[in-house]
């Protein structure tokens, strides 16, 4: 083997071994992708806990590990807080995070105060066409899409299991807060439209703040054959246990969004799946921190809907539910 042989092989050699450490380093120096998360409820509330926990589980299934390749930033602000939402925006924006999860119509408006780069994703919202968030569904366009909690039509369907369970129904007040509610006419259009049909009189009742939740429910049912129905909204949510209990106590039959409602002792519980959407968007997270653009990822709409009925409220109530009904539950508390 020549002296020249020799030399090349040596080279070759030494510079693997400079490479080795060099390799260890960069490894150990993986990227650290940053998450925020702007929860639009206290941190004590059980409900913005299990949402929260659902988009980590998620990330967690598709090896984003916390402390490992991502950092997850999470700031909490009770529904209605005017003021603290739009500082945490602030707050969270001047991270500079890789992308940030939103949990409602008002987080959402307020971090796209903030940032028209940093990508964000919402989670669970109302109308995001009609609140300006997105050009359209197909195509958002800009820095932010996401998932729907569900379609308009929602509100008939409402209106008809609470026309089903109790047939002496005569009117029906439609619940929400205007402050963490401004998409309600989303949803008060087509409750109005399908009132109608059913020969029913609907209202609105809007309440501001808790102190006002039982003069509104007591106002309505002062007068016999009355209804209510909860309009998916941050609100209603974190005063849950409030509204059911003071539903029972003034004898109104009343369906709401979510299945925690009928768990606190609601009549009725129907909508989406409100954790599938929050492991939904850790899929959407993903793929952005992987490079697409959240622009173009089109938003969604729920795949997963469930019906929940508190056998024990209805009989509360007076009621006798058909078995229709009970057959169609997906749950039936007893």
């Amino acid at each position: 083997m020549s002296a020249q042989l020799k030399r090349r092989e040596f080279i070759t050699l030494l510079g693997g071994v400079a490479a080795c450490p060099l390799a260890a380093h960069a490894q150990q120096r993986a990227p650290m992708w940053r998450i925020g998360v702007l929860e639009g409820f206290a941190e004590s509330n059980r409900e913005g806990q299990e949402r929260t926990a659902a988009f980590r589980e998620g990330l967690k299934q598709l090896e984003w590990i916390e402390g490992r390749n991502i950092r997850v930033d999470i700031r909490w602000a009770a529904p209605g807080d005017s003021e603290l939402i739009p500082r945490l925006a602030k707050e969270l924006v001047a991270l500079q995070p890789d992308l940030i999860l939103s949990s409602s119509t008002p987080t959402t408006a307020a971090l796209l105060n903030e940032t028209r780069t940093i990508p964000i994703v919402f989670a669970n919202i109302s109308d995001p066409l009609g609140s300006g968030f997105v050009a359209s569904y197909p195509r958002p366009g800009g820095n932010v899409t996401g998932f729907t909690n569900m379609e308009p039509t929602m509100a008939g369907k409402w209106l008809e299991l609470l026309k089903e369970s109790a047939p002496r129904m005569t009117r029906v007040a439609m619940l929400f807060n205007p402050a963490t509610a401004p998409y309600a006419e989303y949803w008060l259009n087509p409750f109005k439209s399908a009132a109608g049909a059913l020969a029913v009189v609907a209202t609105a009742a809007p309440v501001h703040e808790a102190s006002e939740l039982e003069s509104v429910i007591a106002a309505h049912a002062r007068e016999p054959n009355g209804g209510l129905i909860v309009m998916p909204d941050s609100f209603p949510l974190d005063h849950a246990a409030a509204i059911t209990s003071l539903a029972a106590r003034y004898r109104l039959p009343a369906v709401y969004p979510y299945r925690i409602f009928a768990e606190l002792g609601g009549l009725l519980a129907y909508g989406n799946d409100r954790l599938d959407s929050y492991r939904r968007a850790a899929g959407y997270a993903d793929r952005i921190l992987k490079g697409e653009k959240p622009g173009e990822l089109p938003v969604q709409f729920p795949v997963k809907f469930e019906l929940v009925v508190n056998l024990k409220a209805g009989k509360a109530l007076g009621l006798d539910l058909p078995p229709s009904l009970l057959g169609r539950a997906d749950e039936v508390i007893e």
